[in-house]
């Protein structure tokens, strides 16, 4: 039986998604905070939609885990404790080091380039002083390495990790001189990947990981 979509559902179905995507980005680049009371009534006015759509996005958004039932009425960002943090951070380190050793494997001019190209936008966001644009080219520029690794399952399960880390390691960026830093610190990195040697990428991506959960630790 073919399934016919009913007048206004499809775009329904699209608003949802659009409003889905937008809270994913601003929790994982940290402008939703750890804790932050999500209101049907305000996201509605903000995307121009009813609420209904926006229901369909946070209930999406709180299967994936993103966001959490409160004891009180109302979804909140996900907050976790400092063991539950470390215990992510763990299973992210995995991830991120596979990501680095496949990539390194499978490099391409195309790929290359794209991961070079990702880095010159954090140096000059960085340099900028910008931190939301920092952020956002920060995580571009892991979202380049994932693609380079050739597998869209392994990109999506590390694209969750740091959408759940997001709003935790964004708080460690209070200066312009913090994001100089974290632009500089995948210089590293990439001389590692592009050694093509996986044991050395895999490395590389260990320590880049293990300082990003140390300084995330201090600030949160």
């Amino acid at each position: 039986m073919n399934y016919q979509s009913k007048p206004g559902e499809t775009q329904r179905f699209s608003a949802a998604k659009r409003i889905e995507q937008a809270l994913l980005h601003e929790i994982g680049v940290g402008e939703l905070e750890p804790g932050q009371r999500l209101d049907e009534v305000g996201l509605a006015e903000r995307f121009g939609a009813s609420r209904t759509p926006v229901r369909e996005a946070l209930s999406r958004l709180t299967a994936q885990g993103g966001l959490v039932h409160g004891e009180s009425r109302g979804v909140f960002v996900a907050e976790y404790s400092r063991e539950e943090l470390s215990q992510i951070f763990e299973a992210m380190h995995e991830i991120e080091a596979a990501c680095a050793r496949i990539a390194s494997q499978r490099l391409n001019l195309l790929t290359r380039s794209e991961i070079e190209t990702a880095q010159a936008a954090c140096e000059n966001a960085a340099q900028s002083g910008d931190r939301a644009a920092s952020l956002e080219a920060n995580e571009a520029f892991h979202q380049t390495i994932y693609k380079a690794t050739g597998n869209p399952f392994m990109a999506e399960i590390a694209s969750e990790f740091r959408r759940r880390t997001g709003p935790f390691r964004a708080k460690k960026f209070e200066s312009r001189d913090d994001l100089i830093a974290s632009a500089n610190s995948h210089l590293r990195l990439i001389h590692d990947i592009f050694s093509e040697d996986s044991a050395t990428a895999s490395k590389g991506m260990r320590d880049h990981m293990t300082a990003c959960f140390m300084e995330t630790l201090k600030a949160n």
